[in-house]
């Protein structure tokens, strides 16, 4: 039996010179790979090892998880150096999430775990009921996994835990992309979750990322508030029917949904059915540009357009290149709101600020001979909080334009 004096040293991560070693002992989560002494040990330490990191006065900072293979060499764990993961550690680290959640909601149907913002670096956990999906991001967790299923089962009284592996940043992590479930059976039909006074179908095992956006929540219920009866609506790269759903649960005559992917129109499908608004409801398969452009010769014209498209900037070098996406975007859906009526624009690009997106979604409504007032900003709800010291952490950006 190994005693705690006889355990293994745990590895070192030693900070380089001059790095920032405050802006981690201030919260700050990540450490960079050229923020580190990266020797040959450092180098051969396999993802997802702990080890201590210290300043480069050797003082140590915390626990972190390393991973050699990413920029991001370390993820700060546990201001303890000496904190031993293990089911303890889980169950506080989700019982303190879960608390925050069940105050703020009286649903089950929540994000419970928002990554770093929680405490559980590289983890995102969405609740569907007794069923929780887990994206494990970052390869330290993908090794823990057994104890993090075991914490929702003990603290969360989870009966499903699936992991959902479909995350961009596993492959910078160096993790495979399959499915599992962990814990239970997973459902053999969709969910049916409700909110904002419709009912939305998620597909837990084979649907977009956990099967449903619950960042939107609270947009959802503003676009709903601009809706006045007989209202026409579209919703494009609307996934399950998010926002068009929201908006006929708010008073509008009728919503089409334009999506890429016929499996999530179907779903949405079956969603404006079992919330009643069947016969309110039409979809378009097919690439948003291309429908934002036949729309627009055919003539439509609707009370209220929202796009909420996918990270067009995901990363630093995609910048530009997604601000001029997002102002395409703008440009093609100005034209299709009557006068008097309402935009909102969605962005859930980590690489564009909320500055750089507001002005590029003005710009394409300007180019597309429109005045706008922005009348509204919403940003992910309080199940998504953000970490101030992250500004990944506030990563969704939502702006509404008054047309004339």
């Amino acid at each position: 039996m190994t005693t705690p004096s006889s355990a293994p040293a745990r590895a070192k991560l030693r900070m380089k010179p001059k790095t920032n070693a405050r802006a981690l002992r201030h919260g700050f989560p990540w450490v960079y790979a050229n923020e580190v002494v990266t020797d040959r040990r450092t180098r051969s330490l396999a993802p997802g090892t702990l080890a201590v990191l210290e300043d480069e006065g050797m003082q140590p900072l915390g626990l972190v998880a390393v991973n050699p293979d990413s920029k991001i060499i370390g993820r700060m764990l546990d201001r303890n150096p000496e904190a031993t993961l293990d089911a303890a550690w889980f169950e506080a680290r989700i019982g303190r999430a879960l608390a925050m959640r069940e105050r703020l909601y009286d649903t089950p149907f929540y994000r419970l775990v928002h990554a770093e913002s929680d405490g559980i670096p590289g983890v995102v956990i969405d609740r569907f009921g007794s069923a929780f999906v887990v994206q494990p991001n970052a390869a330290w967790a993908e090794s823990h996994l057994d104890l993090l299923a075991d914490a929702l089962v003990a603290v969360a009284g989870a009966e499903v835990v699936i992991k959902n592996a479909s995350g961009r940043t596993r492959a910078l992590e160096g993790l495979d992309d399959q499915n599992a479930v962990l814990r239970g059976t997973a459902p053999d039909a969709p969910v049916p979750v409700m909110m904002n006074g419709a009912t939305y179908m998620a597909d837990l095992a084979g649907g977009q990322k956990t099967g449903l956006f619950f960042d939107q929540r609270d947009n959802h219920a503003f676009a709903a508030r601009l809706v006045a009866p007989g209202a026409q609506v579209l919703d494009v790269f609307s996934h399950v029917g998010g926002f068009g759903l929201a908006m006929l649960a708010g008073g509008a005559e009728a919503a089409t949904c334009v999506d890429g992917s016929a499996a999530a129109l179907e779903l949405a499908t079956q969603g404006a059915v079992a919330s009643g608004f069947g016969d309110q409801f039409t979809t378009r398969k097919g690439d948003a540009f291309d429908q934002l452009t036949a729309l627009a010769e055919e003539g439509a014209q609707f009370d209220v357009v929202i796009c909420d498209p996918p990270a067009f900037a995901p990363s630093k070098p995609a910048l530009e290149a997604g601000l001029r996406a997002y102002e395409r975007i703008a440009r093609l859906a100005a034209p299709l709101v009557k006068p008097g009526g309402y935009l909102g624009l969605c962005s859930c690009s980590h690489a564009a600020d909320l500055t750089k997106f507001r002005n590029s979604s003005a710009r394409g409504i300007g180019r597309a001979g429109r005045r706008g007032q922005l009348i509204h900003t919403g940003f992910a709800g309080p199940d998504h909080p953000q970490l101030p010291q992250l500004a990944e952490s506030g990563y969704l950006k939502s702006v509404f334009f008054h047309l004339d």
